[in-house]
């Protein structure tokens, strides 16, 4: 009797420590998500999950697009140099703030093949459009901010030729990650229709397929001593593509002296209310057919401190992914 009460008192605990996607805003323009592990009730260009838990694993399947992400009905629309703001929560209403405060924020890009809509990104070649770990200082995670509120802010990259791209949003928490399998990923993909006239493309040393394109024993991934003094993160994947402005070389953009994200901005556009046929997987694992069960990960962590350092830039070692080798670089936020 004392064991289910206290279960029914910590299950609430445990799904608010877990979070998901439930609004992106491009240029001003709003674009609602849905709740996870329900049947959508609103036409949305953000793929929907099935469940607010992390994903577990770097070979897992759902570390593509999210667990059970399913192919969203709208496109939203976007151009070369859009502000993008992704809006992390808890929970699974969308009511309750973003959870964790350690680890990167990262974003990658990938083209589809055809509409976005009824693209399949289980064999999706991503290139990597910003990644940020410490804020100036070197004492707060950039993910902390998402906390209060704010989005997870990124620019499509100026240059980028016109096309339908999956602009995939993910953070990477890391309170867990002093062991191997203990860092948490949590993934969302948004439709995009990128307009202009740019011809802009990432090469195919800066592709990786996901999975296939992290280890659960890479450095940004596993990190034993993250909460040491003088810890120094690494990101994990590719560098961010040379066609990203300020890229590292590089195009990083992340560490310290990096901008932070911006405030939240009102909603000035709702997605259409109308209701979407039974969604198509869109890659990863099948969709769940029951309620989702949120995991017992106990969550945690604070920001490291880290003295001041310059990045360095090295080659590592190569990903075969089955159809090429890619080569990584690995990079280091201070």
């Amino acid at each position: 009797m004392i064991a289910s009460t206290l279960l029914s008192l910590l299950l609430p605990v445990l799904v608010s420590a877990h979070g998901y996607v439930n609004k992106v805003v491009i240029d001003g323009t709003t674009y609602q998500g849905n709740s996870v592990g329900t049947t959508a009730t609103i036409s949305s260009a953000i793929r929907q999950v099935n469940t607010n838990s992390p994903v577990k694993g770097a070979t897992n399947p759902d570390l593509n697009c999210g667990a059970g992400a399913q192919l969203a009905a709208d496109v939203a629309n976007a151009n070369p140099g859009s502000t993008v703001q992704v809006y992390w929560v808890g929970g699974t209403t969308g009511i309750s703030p973003w959870p964790h405060n350690t680890g990167p924020i990262m974003h990658y890009m990938a083209a589809c093949q055809g509409s976005c809509a009824t693209y399949n990104s289980s064999g999706a070649e991503w290139f990597k459009i910003s990644e940020q770990g410490y804020e100036a200082g070197n004492t707060t995670w950039y993910q902390a901010q998402l906390q209060s509120g704010s989005p997870a802010t990124v620019t499509i990259p100026s240059t980028l030729a016109a096309g339908n791209y999956l602009l995939r949003s993910e953070l990477i928490a890391l309170q867990l990650a002093m062991t191997e399998g203990g860092a948490e990923f949590y993934t969302s993909c948004t439709q995009l229709s990128v307009g202009g006239s740019q011809t802009g493309q990432p090469t195919s040393s800066e592709e990786i397929t996901l999975p296939g394109g992290y280890s659960d024993t890479d450095p940004g991934i596993l990190t034993p001593n993250v909460y040491n003094p003088g810890f120094s993160y690494t990101f994990p994947g590719p560098a961010v593509a040379m066609l990203t402005s300020g890229g590292s070389g590089s195009g990083s953009s992340g560490g310290a002296g990096a901008s932070a994200p911006a405030s939240p901005s009102p909603s000035t556009a709702s997605s259409a209310s109308s209701t979407p046929s039974t969604p198509a997987s869109a890659g990863g694992n099948p969709p769940s057919t029951g309620p989702s069960t949120p995991s017992s990960t106990p969550t945690g962590g604070s920001g490291s401190t880290c003295p001041y350092s310059k990045r360095s830039a090295s080659e590592a070692r190569v990903i075969v992914d089955g159809k090429r080798m890619h080569r990584r670089r690995y990079r280091t936020s201070h």
